[in-house]
């Protein structure tokens, strides 16, 4: 039960708390970026929920799903920390147009998130893996 919870938390960051933040007019509706930039924001929002709805149906629904959702969660949350530790060789940043970053004790909170769903969605599929073998073993 506490994979299942710790996943349910997971998914809900990415797939519908990013969604939330960035519906807005720093992101999707921001004046400033291209067109092209904000089909590409939309696409990657509507592409994670959507897979965060696969990961909750995997969840909650299949058998031997909490390990697959876990791959989702760090797939999605991994390309986040990737493109994060990337910015400097693309000019991408996470400080919006006005100036300031959202953080906490001076560490960005999208790497506070997705760091602890990374490593929540480790330790899940870590034990998904070990119960299927203990399953298997008995």
């Amino acid at each position: 039960m506490l994979d299942k919870i710790l996943l349910t938390i997971s998914i809900a960051l990415y797939a519908i708390a990013v969604p939330y933040l960035e519906i807005n007019d720093t992101h999707v509706f921001n004046p400033d970026w291209v067109a092209h930039a904000r089909l590409h924001e939309v696409w990657q929002l509507i592409t994670n929920s959507s897979l965060g709805a696969i990961a909750l149906w995997l969840t909650w629904m299949s058998v031997d799903g909490k390990g697959k959702a876990s791959v989702i969660a760090l797939v999605v949350t991994g390309g986040f920390l990737a493109a994060y530790a990337l910015q400097g060789l693309y000019g991408g940043s996470m400080v919006h147009p006005d100036g300031t970053e959202k953080t906490v004790s001076g560490i960005n909170v999208g790497v506070i998130g997705f760091g602890w769903v990374f490593v929540s969605s480790v330790f899940t599929l870590v034990r998904a893996g070990r119960l299927s073998v203990m399953q298997q073993e008995s």
